[in-house]
């Protein structure tokens, strides 16, 4: 028998497709919504972790690690050249100024070989980059002993301090060392700012800092710019840019500075480069009359004389 729909049926037919558009709608939308806060919260974690990870590859741990196993050797042969430096220059107890290059290129070489084992982790890039450039110093510092070997007991010891100035393999060494050093305290910086959320980064040191500026910065940002600034002057000695930093807080505290009508950080470093008016160990000596509060890693360069 044939039979209609009713009116009441076709309504309730197009109730339910419409009842099922909705609900297919619905539940695609949810889906959607659910995706992009899958999405969201997975793009917080990761960039979380992200951030995380640039602060904790440079955690006390990893400086301690690398201050002992590469830049302490190199500190070592840095001593030792400048005191060679010094005996030739000065003639002290019958200097062999030949003897002296040839163990210095020795040294070098035995310290390149000991630092070269070493792993950093490639997680700290700046530390990896310092401990390229530390090699990449040591290897030419060595070449350089043996450039001047040959001819070292033939000429003036004027004469040869200013063939080792003027040699290339010193320059470049010289710059590699300055460059690495200031990657160090960079790195540094970092600590202190997954220490202190507070703490600027490197980004504040820019241009020639006025004295206002100056006292603004905490002491590792001081360091970090005064490390930059013995790149910029080619200054390579036995002191620290911890101990330029004491000189110069001394020189602009006591007045110094402004009597000598300074105005400016750099002028006073080139003041203090130039007349030899920093000396290895002003920064353990004289950290307690300045910097009683600040915050430093637990690394010995900053509370013992090397």
């Amino acid at each position: 028998m044939d039979k209609r729909l009713t009116r009441s049926d076709f309504v309730f037919i197009l109730v339910f497709i419409f009842m099922l558009v909705f609900a297919l709608g619905a539940f695609f939308f949810g889906m959607k919504i659910g995706t992009d806060r899958t999405e969201a919260k997975y793009y917080d974690l990761v960039k979380l972790r992200k951030d995380s990870g640039d602060q904790t590859a440079y955690n006390q741990s990893y400086l301690v690690s690398f201050y002992h196993t590469v830049y302490l050797p190199f500190r070592e042969f840095n001593l030792k050249w400048s005191e060679s430096m010094e005996q030739i220059e000065s003639q002290t107890g019958g200097t062999d100024a030949s003897s002296l290059l040839k163990s210095l290129s020795k040294l070098a070489e035995d310290k390149y070989q000991n630092t070269l084992t070493q792993t950093v982790p490639d997680t700290s890039p700046l530390l990896v980059e310092a401990q390229e450039e530390y090699l990449k110093s040591l290897k030419l510092f060595s070449k350089a002993a043996d450039n001047m070997q040959g001819s070292a007991n033939q000429v003036a010891p004027t004469v040869l301090m200013g063939n080792i100035s003027k040699d290339a393999s010193f320059t470049e060494a010289m710059n590699y060392a300055l460059s690495a050093q200031k990657k160090y305290f960079d790195s540094i910086v970092k600590w202190h700012q997954l220490m202190d959320s507070s703490a600027k980064g490197t980004e504040a040191l820019n241009g020639e800092l006025a004295f206002n500026d100056w006292s603004q910065l905490d002491l590792n940002l001081k360091n970090a710019y005064l490390a930059g600034l013995l790149i910029q002057s080619r200054t390579f000695g036995s002191y620290t840019p911890q101990d330029v930093t004491l000189r110069v807080d001394d020189m602009i505290r006591t007045g110094q500075a402004k009597k000598l009508n300074l105005t400016t950080v750099p002028q006073v470093v080139e003041l203090l480069v130039n007349t030899q008016a920093v000396r290895p160990g002003d920064f353990v000596q004289g950290k307690t009359k300045y910097y009683g509060g600040e915050m430093l890693p637990q690394l010995p360069f900053f509370s013992k004389i090397e």
